[in-house]
C-alpha cells in the first residue's frame, strides 16, 4: 500500500511540474541576441480575477502571425491563453524607444479601450516563465461628476530584466505616465506603442529566481498574524482537549466504576443516561445506503486534501500559476475515486445492505454530480461573456474521458473490492429487537441548534487563515506557506473531532440513541459557516462585481463548502463512532 501511494504521488509530482507555463527554451539558457519567448496571456478587470479575456480581444497591435502556445490542461483550466506578444526582447540587447507598432484606432476601438480603462483592466504576460503585470491606462479625476473624468491609454512600457550569465533571473514592467493618449472623446486616433528594454546583471543564481515571489507573498506583519492565529488555535484546542480529558477521567470513569460494581440494581435504583440505551445505540440508522455514500465521498475528499497538502509542502505548486493546483485536483480526484467506492461499499456491507450498486452510484455522484451541474451552468455564463473561463471543446472532452475511463472504472473496482470484503460491523453491545422511545428533548437539543453550536469552534480555528486563502484563490495574492496551512488543517480536524464527540456524548446522556446522522451533520456544519463567510468576504473585503464574477465565486465556493461539509462530517462521524465503541466496550454488555 505504501509503495502504491508513493507511485501515485510521484506521478502527480511529475505531471504538475510539467504543467508550469513553459517557454520554448527548455533549459532556459540563451546567448546574446537570442530571442527569449514573450507570451501575452490575458486581460481583465483587476477586481474580478475570474473575468479574464484573451490579450488580443482588445485592439492592441498584433504580430503579423499570432502564434498560440500549446498549453497544458492546468493552464487551460486556469484561464491562460498564451500567444506571442508584439514586443521583441532579445537576450542582453538594450532598446530605447523601440516602436512596436503604429495603429489607427477607430471610434469603436477607442470606446473599447476606454471601457477597459474605466474598469481598471490589467494585462499579464510571461517572459521565460516569469510573470509580468501592468495596467492599460489611468483615469484623471477632474471633478466629482463622472463626465469630468479623463481616460488615458499608456503607450510606453519599460522592461527591466536581470540576468546571470546565460539565464534570465528577474523581469518587471512599468508604464510611463508621461506618454499617454487621451481617449476621453469618441474620435479616431493614431497611437504609437513604444517600449524600452534595460538589461542588468545580478548575482542571484537561476535556482533561486523564484524566491522573490515566495518572499513577496507575505509581509513580515502578515507572518506574525499567521503564527499568532496558529498559536491561539493551538491554545484553544489544548484547552478543549484538557476539558475533554478531565471530563473523561472524572465523569466517564465514574460511570464505568458504578456500572461495574452495581451490576444488580435494587428496586429503588434505575439506570439512567447513556447506559440506559445500551441495546439501541448501535441500531443501524435510517437511509443506510446514503450515509455509507456520504462517508465514502467524505473519505475520498479527505485523502484528496491530504495529498494536495503534501504536494504543497514539497514545493510542487508554482507561484502565480494555479494551473498546477487545478490539474493536481482533477487527477487526484479521478485517482482517488476507488477510495470512495471501497469506503462506501465496505461500510454499506457492514450495515447489512444488499443493493450495493445503488450505493456505489450514490458515492460516485454525491459530490461530482453537483460539481458537474455547477460547472455546466458556469460554462454557459462564461461562453455568453466570451471569457477565458469558457473551456475549449477539447479540454472538456479530456475531462469527460478522464471521468469515464479513469474515475468511473476505479470507483467500480473499489466498490467490488469493498463488496467482497469480509469485515463486519464491530458493535460491543447487542441490539434489542424493539427500539426504545426517545424522551422529549428541549429545543436546544434539536439538530439545527446542535449544528450551529458544533461549527462555531472549528470555524474560529480557521477564521484568520480563510482571508489569505480566499485572497489567493479569488485575488492576486499567492499562498506559499503550506506548512501553516497544514498545521491549521490538522487543528481543524482535531477541533471538529473533539466538538462532535462531546455533542454525541450529551446526546447519548439525554437517552437519544439516534446519533449516527447527528454526528455527521454536526461535524460538517463548519462547511456551512465557511459558506456564510463567503458572503462577508465578497461584499466587505473585495471589490468584485458583475454577474460573471458573482456566479463563479458563489457557484464554485458552494461546491467547495459542500466538499468541506462531506469531509468534516466524515471526520466527526468516525470520531464519534470510535468514542461510542470505546465507552460501551468499557462496560459489561450482557
Amino acid at each position: 500500500m505504501g509503495k502504491l501511494v508513493a507511485i501515485i504521488l510521484s506521478a502527480i509530482f511529475v505531471m504538475c511540474c510539467g504543467s508550469q507555463v513553459m517557454s520554448d527554451a527548455i533549459d532556459h539558457r540563451y546567448k546574446a541576441g537570442d530571442l527569449v519567448p514573450l507570451y501575452a496571456n490575458k486581460v481583465g478587470p483587476f477586481s474580478n480575477p475570474s473575468e479574464t479575456y484573451c490579450y488580443f480581444d482588445l485592439p492592441f497591435c498584433s504580430p503579423d502571425y499570432v502564434k498560440e502556445k500549446k498549453e497544458t490542461l492546468g493552464e487551460v483550466l486556469n484561464g491562460d491563453r498564451l500567444v506571442n506578444a508584439p514586443y521583441k526582447l532579445e537576450f542582453r540587447i538594450d532598446k530605447d524607444f523601440q516602436v512596436a507598432c503604429r495603429k489607427n484606432l477607430t471610434r469603436e476601438e477607442v470606446i473599447q479601450f476606454r471601457t477597459a480603462i474605466k474598469r481598471d483592466y490589467y494585462f499579464q504576460m510571461y517572459y521565460d516563465d516569469l510573470p509580468i503585470w501592468g495596467f492599460l491606462g489611468k483615469i484623471d479625476r477632474l471633478g466629482t461628476a463622472v463626465p469630468n473624468d479623463r481616460f488615458f491609454l499608456y503607450m510606453h512600457i519599460h522592461f527591466d530584466i536581470f540576468f546571470s550569465k546565460d539565464r534570465v533571473i528577474e523581469v518587471s514592467a512599468h508604464m510611463d505616465n508621461t506618454r499617454v493618449v487621451d481617449l476621453t472623446e469618441d474620435r479616431e486616433l493614431l497611437v504609437e506603442f513604444i517600449y524600452n528594454v534595460n538589461w542588468r546583471e545580478t548575482k542571484i543564481p537561476f535556482e533561486k529566481r523564484m524566491e522573490k515571489y515566495f518572499q513577496s507573498a507575505f509581509l513580515p506583519r502578515h507572518l506574525d498574524i499567521h503564527w499568532s492565529a496558529i498559536m491561539n488555535s493551538c491554545i484553544t484546542v489544548l484547552i478543549l482537549t484538557g476539558c475533554f480529558v478531565t471530563f473523561y477521567m472524572r465523569v466517564l470513569k465514574k460511570d464505568f466504576m458504578e456500572y461495574t460494581y452495581n451490576e444488580v440494581l435494587t428496586d429503588d435504583q434505575e439506570e439512567k443516561g447513556w447506559k440506559y440505551i445500551l441495546g439501541d445505540v448501535f441500531r443501524y440508522p435510517n437511509h443506510r445506503s446514503l450515509i455509507a455514500a456520504v462517508l465514502g465521498s467524505g473519505t475520498q475528499l479527505f485523502i484528496l486534501t491530504i495529498l494536495i497538502m503534501i504536494l504543497g509542502l514539497v514545493g510542487v505548486f508554482y507561484p502565480y500559476n494555479r494551473g498546477n493546483l487545478l490539474m493536481a485536483l482533477v487527477f487526484i480526484y479521478a485517482i482517488t475515486s476507488g477510495i470512495a467506492g471501497y469506503s462506501s461499499t465496505t461500510f454499506y456491507h457492514q450495515l447489512e445492505g444488499t443493493d450495493w450498486v445503488r450505493n456505489l452510484l450514490f458515492a460516485g455522484c454525491l459530490f461530482s454530480g453537483p460539481l458537474l451541474f455547477t460547472f455546466c451552468l458556469l460554462q454557459t455564463v462564461a461562453i455568453s461573456y466570451k471569457a477565458n473561463a469558457a473551456l475549449p471543446f477539447g479540454t472538456i472532452l479530456v475531462l469527460v474521458l478522464l471521468l469515464t475511463f479513469v474515475a468511473f472504472p476505479l470507483l467500480v473496482l473499489g466498490g467490488i473490492v469493498g463488496k467482497n470484503s469480509q469485515t463486519e460491523f464491530q458493535a460491543p453491545c447487542h441490539t434489542t429487537k424493539c427500539p426504545r422511545d426517545i424522551p422529549p428533548l428541549r429545543w436546544y437539543r434539536g439538530v439545527l441548534p446542535q449544528m450551529a453550536l458544533a461549527g462555531i469552534l472549528p470555524f474560529a480555528v480557521v477564521y484568520t487563515e480563510l482571508y489569505y486563502i480566499f485572497a489567493s484563490v479569488w485575488g492576486h495574492r499567492v499562498y506559499t506557506i503550506y506548512i501553516i496551512l497544514f498545521a491549521v488543517f490538522i487543528i481543524l480536524l482535531i477541533a471538529t473531532a473533539l466538538v462532535t464527540v462531546a455533542l454525541t456524548y450529551f446526546q447519548l446522556a439525554a437517552e437519544d440513541h439516534q446519533w449516527w446522522w447527528r454526528s455527521f451533520l454536526c461535524g460538517g456544519s463548519t462547511g456551512l459557516y465557511i459558506f456564510g463567510y463567503c458572503f462577508y468576504y465578497y461584499y466587505a473585503r473585495t471589490d468584485m462585481h458583475g454577474f460573471l464574477q458573482s456566479s463563479f465565486f458563489f457557484g464554485y465556493m458552494a461546491c467547495i463548502c459542500y466538499g468541506f461539509f462531506l469531509m468534516l462530517g466524515t471526520v466527526g462521524f468516525i470520531a464519534s463512532l470510535l468514542f461510542v465503541r470505546h465507552i460501551y466496550g468499557s462496560i459489561k454488555c450482557d
